[in-house]
């Protein structure tokens, strides 16, 4: 293979990586209502995946709160259990293949 050749398949693969990342999102505002089971809404996943709550209240990551399956591609209504209502903010992590994907940090409403 010339060096043209490789630098040709780095920026694909590059450029490939950039555009499937964008297409993992949260839809859903930054509000959530304080309930033991989170309505995250539509959550788009680029694969199988999983969604994790953990709590965010001191604006850092802290403990999991709870965690939901997710397939590729669009998954409506998505909720996930934490057991104890949460009374300060949380993050939610959209991982695929173990790589965190997206992330959207939410604000509580009691």
């Amino acid at each position: 293979m010339s060096i043209k050749s490789i630098a040709l398949v780095a920026a694909t693969i590059a450029a490939t990586a950039s555009v499937a990342s964008a297409d993992s999102y949260f839809e859903l505002g930054e509000n959530l209502e304080s309930k033991s089971t989170l309505d995250l809404g539509l959550v788009r996943a680029e694969g199988a995946g999983v969604v994790e709550i953990y709590d965010f209240a001191t604006g850092e990551i802290g403990a999991l709160l709870g965690t939901e399956a997710v397939n590729a591609g669009a998954n409506a209504d998505v909720r996930v259990n934490v057991g104890v209502r949460p009374k300060q903010d949380v993050i939610a992590i959209l991982k695929v293949d173990g790589q965190e994907v997206a992330q959207r940090d939410y604000d509580i409403n009691s």
